[in-house]
């Protein structure tokens, strides 16, 4: 029941946007009664915080399941950036950037969408760790680890006010060579 309110919780921050997205919503789109959603998830700021770690959750599993063919790759760095931006598509981002924007004026979801982040960010780390050994143990990697996700995640937003695949398609080359610039020594 969790796995379903927390799939419509995503639906619904996807299609209706924070502000649209009411419990109500969420429980008649999860199949379940108020009162199941109210004792799994007692505030709307709980129910998209949970969210919010579901999705870091899937994203590190679509991380993860690439590890083996990363490992052998012949442009690691390349590779791994590509699947920055892959992972990064569709509805997983477009919710948690929703919740992200509403945190900016929602004191109670800015303060658990403040918790949950730094998760994230030790999921990149760790991926880097074991992707790239003690070369991601730096102060280097961390920030160039956080510019690549902060670059993706531009690129994403500014996107939707001009959508236009070819050109984002183009966008993204052209990041994704200044980041391969910046990639620390050790990476390459």
């Amino acid at each position: 029941m969790r796995e379903r309110l927390l799939d419509a919780t995503i639906d619904c921050l996807v299609e209706y946007g924070y502000a649209g997205t009411t419990t109500t919503r969420v429980a008649e789109r999860a199949g379940v009664t108020r009162g199941a959603q109210v004792h799994h998830f007692p505030t709307k700021a709980d129910l998209v915080t949970a969210a919010v770690r579901h999705l870091a959750s899937r994203r590190a599993d679509l991380a993860f399941a690439e590890m083996d063919r990363l490992s052998t790759s012949n442009d690691p760095v390349g590779d791994t950036l590509d699947l920055l931006w892959e992972i990064h598509q569709g509805p997983i981002f477009a919710a948690s950037m929703e919740l992200l924007l509403a945190a900016r004026t929602d004191p109670d979801l800015r303060a658990q969408v403040a918790d949950v982040e730094p998760q994230i960010s030790d999921l990149v780390l760790q991926f880097g760790r074991r992707l790239f050994g003690p070369s991601a143990d730096t102060t280097q990697f961390r920030h160039y680890a956080y510019t690549a996700m902060d670059t993706v995640r531009g690129l994403l937003v500014s996107n939707w006010a001009y959508p236009d695949d070819t050109q984002l398609e183009a966008r993204w080359q052209r990041a994704k060579a200044c980041l391969r610039t910046m990639a620390p020594e050790t990476l390459t």
